[in-house]
């Protein structure tokens, strides 16, 4: 899988320091990934869900969460945002998405 961005990660890490071992695990693990479907994904990263277009990543024991879009077909995943749990839990998860599209690019 080809993971788009990797910088966004190490940003987070470099604010979140507990944060770089989990990512860099979740990382490494993604980018030697080969998956096709969700399914696929979920066998490697079981706390994962879908909401709508968007897969949600919870990392650290749940402490973090990250938004990513998936194009399987192409073996692309498209980082959107890293969020602290409590973060996450503060947005409203439609206007979430909407502050990730604007982050995005």
């Amino acid at each position: 899988m080809h993971v788009i961005s990797h910088k966004r990660l190490i940003d987070f890490g470099s604010v979140h320091g507990d944060a770089v071992v989990p990512l860099d695990r979740w990382y490494r693990i993604a980018k030697k990934a080969t998956w096709t479907h969700f399914g696929e994904l979920r066998a490697d990263f079981p706390s994962a869900d879908q909401v709508t277009h968007y897969t949600i990543f919870n990392i650290g024991g749940n402490k973090y969460r990250f938004v990513t879009d998936i194009y399987f077909e192409d073996q692309v995943l498209l980082i959107r945002g890293v969020f602290t749990h409590r973060e996450y839990n503060k947005l409203d998860f439609w206007w979430c998405l909407n502050a990730v599209e604007r982050l995005a690019w």
